[in-house]
């Protein structure tokens, strides 16, 4: 039996099976690169090993190294998770001939689904429904061509070692065959080392539905239904649920059936995932098969109350399934979306950096948020840009698809750009509310769910920031040198959306403030936690989440995170008023000398008091000609920050 497993992977997978072992009672062992050293999983996991440098090819695909720490460290199993070895059958073999269970298929089933002809050549064989096309060894170009031209076009070229939509092109024309070929062959080559190209009639309109399926060694075959995984963009999935809308029960019975006839073709064992085309007709047909678990699993787990991984561990422990077919059955709906580091303002590259700050929706039953990431990690270029999946579950599509717009609202991720807004932009595009789906339908919707024209921000928001950036209001909610039956005003400049805008705050009492915008004055009741601000109108009462850095405000609003700029802050000096006047110590520290007396005259930047801290002096000098109405402290004082120090009045124009 299992009792330890070596996770030969990283991030958000591996984590999720650390809980499911965890929860099982068996040990794990995470695995990382140099660069993944503090990472969610090496902290989660019993026993962690090290295994080089940033770059994959020297970690995370060290085969030899990998097996060496598994014998060393005694374990049972490794789990793949998916990329990197997962789909490896060499992988496969060699923790087989060193007697590690290899949690997933045998290596003969990987090597027979690793090549799309190949795998192809046996659907057919097995009566499978093939996409009608050419998936054989003729790779002579104007061979090709002619087979492109007795289908009709649109047709597809595939690589044949390929996937995640790497040498793969669209081609509507004739006059375009030969160089859509020559550029589909090399990104084949450089991505795997293979050129061979299949040719497939293209689908203008069809859905992406997948079966979940599972296998034993005793020869029980299941499929935990389906997943429509049709909204893609670069032939790589965003949004994915379960079960597909609007999908006749016959359809998933022979859909499901066909799965299990492929799965069943290959002596296949453990979770795989069976890829159809569903065409507007009610027609379908086999496109791969994934012999791994696949990213969008959860939804699956959600609608049936399995836990896949579970299933893998009993099943690599020589058990039958846990469940026959009459016995698993569909219950609600289920929605994952994909969170990705990269700006889909910019071609949706990768985005790079610290994590400064983070925030998921509330867990419950109904909401899971599977991450590797936290607070202060930093995302490398080393590694897929995908940084958490969010996976809501509802009664029904409306409800599912309606708290997966409201758990993304919640989502902060700040120093990265991400991908969140686009995906709640997308979730609220009317068609896709409609269900109106197809693996087109990003290129087709575009419009609908660009991010071109950044959020309108209310002005009642943006008198919000200004209560936020009242830097620094304290657990009691005071402005610093905030006193009883004194006003306090501060004015803030920021920049948004290509737009400055300036607002002023008063405190007019320990909770209670007033900010003005555009000449319009909006009083608020304030309680602020943690990084959150509720704010108390005589109408309303609504939590913002927000953080702040040096550079900028991100205000967590109904259409999304909003990210407001700096312009400058101005503590003061432009309204010479007595609050303008306040002079407040900027940090905890020794008041080294007091520099001037009541009633004593000064000018503008002339020093008022000395402090020091951490061995260094400060200097605090008038930010304006005045006289100085008040000193409270003297010189040997032990002060805090933001402690009211000096008031000094403007001198009478």
């Amino acid at each position: 039996m299992i009792n330890k497993i070596l996770i030969a992977n990283r991030g958000e997978i591996a984590c999720r099976i650390i809980r499911t072992a965890a929860r099982l009672n068996i040990k794990t062992v995470a695995v990382y690169s140099e660069v993944d050293a503090n990472a969610l999983h090496v902290q989660m996991a019993d026993e962690a090993i090290c295994l080089g440098e940033a770059a994959a090819s020297k970690s995370y695909l060290n085969t030899a190294l990998i097996i060496e720490k598994a014998i060393q460290y005694n374990v049972d199993a490794i789990h793949p998770g998916y990329g990197f070895l997962s789909e490896n059958a060499e992988f496969a073999q060699v923790c087989q001939e060193n007697n590690v269970t290899f949690i997933g298929p045998s290596s003969e089933a990987i090597q027979a689904m690793g090549s799309k002809s190949a795998a192809k050549t046996i659907m057919e064989a097995a009566n499978v429904p093939l996409v009608p096309g050419y998936h054989g060894n003729e790779q002579n170009p104007g061979f090709l061509h002619k087979q492109a031209q007795a289908m009709g076009y649109p047709v597809l070229l595939k690589a044949a070692a390929g996937g995640g939509g790497k040498g793969m092109r669209q081609v509507w024309s004739d006059e375009e065959f030969h160089s859509a070929l020559i550029s589909a062959k090399r990104e084949s080559l450089n991505s795997f080392g293979d050129d061979h190209m299949l040719v497939e009639k293209y689908l203008t309109q069809p859905r992406h539905i997948e079966i979940q399926i599972f296998c034993d060694n005793h020869g029980n075959g299941v499929y935990l239904f389906e997943r429509d995984c049709s909204i893609q963009r670069r032939h790589q999935k965003v949004i994915e649920e379960a079960p597909a809308p609007n999908f006749p029960s016959n359809v998933r019975t022979a859909m499901g059936e066909a799965a299990l006839k492929a799965a069943h073709a290959i002596n296949y064992t453990g979770a795989g995932t069976v890829e159809f085309l569903y065409d507007t007709d009610g027609s379908f047909y086999f496109m791969e098969m994934n012999t791994r678990l696949q990213v969008e699993h959860p939804v699956t787990e959600f609608i049936t109350q399995e836990d896949l991984v579970e299933w893998q561990i009993i099943v690599a422990n020589g058990l039958p399934l846990p469940k026959s077919q009459t016995q698993l059955s569909i219950s609600g709906h289920a929605f994952e979306a994909r969170i990705y580091a990269e700006d889909p303002n910019n071609e949706f590259l990768p985005s790079t950096g610290k994590i400064e700050h983070l925030i998921t929706p509330k867990i419950s039953p109904f909401v899971r948020v599977d991450t590797g990431i936290q607070t202060g990690d930093e995302v490398s270029i080393f590694y897929d840009p995908m940084v958490a999946k969010l996976i809501v579950w509802g009664e029904d599509r409306n409800k599912a698809l309606s708290l997966l717009i409201n758990s993304l609202q919640q989502f902060m991720l700040c120093g990265i750009t991400s991908n969140i807004d686009y995906l709640i932009k997308l979730a609220q595009s009317e068609p896709f509310v409609n269900a109106e789906l197809s693996t087109d339908y990003i290129e087709r919707h575009n419009k609908l769910i660009n991010l071109e024209k950044a959020p309108l921000l209310p002005e009642q928001q943006i008198a919000i920031l200004g209560i936020i950036s009242a830097q620094n209001i304290s657990e009691t909610n005071e402005l610093s040198g905030y006193r009883v039956n004194h006003v306090v005003n501060k004015a803030y400049e920021y920049t948004y959306n290509q737009e400055t805008f300036s607002f002023e705050v008063q405190q007019l009492a320990p909770c209670l403030f007033q900010t003005k915008v555009s000449k319009v004055s909006y009083t608020f009741e304030v309680e602020k936690h943690d990084s959150h601000i509720t704010i108390i109108t005589p109408d309303s009462k609504l939590t913002y989440a927000y953080y702040e850095n040096n550079k900028c405000i991100y205000l967590q609003i109904q259409s999304g995170m909003v990210c407001i700029e700096k312009a400058s802050i101005d503590f003061g000096t432009a309204d010479e008023s007595a609050s303008a006047g306040d002079v407040v110590a900027p940090m905890n520290g020794n008041v080294v000398k007091v520099m001037v007396s009541q009633n004593e005259k000064v000018k503008k930047d002339q020093v008022l008091i000395i402090i020091e801290a951490m061995k260094m002096e400060h200097s605090l000098k008038a930010p304006f000609s005045g006289v100085v109405k008040e000193c409270r402290v003297n010189a040997g004082d032990t002060v805090e920050g933001n402690e009211l120090l000096l008031t000094l009045l403007a001198n009478e124009q």
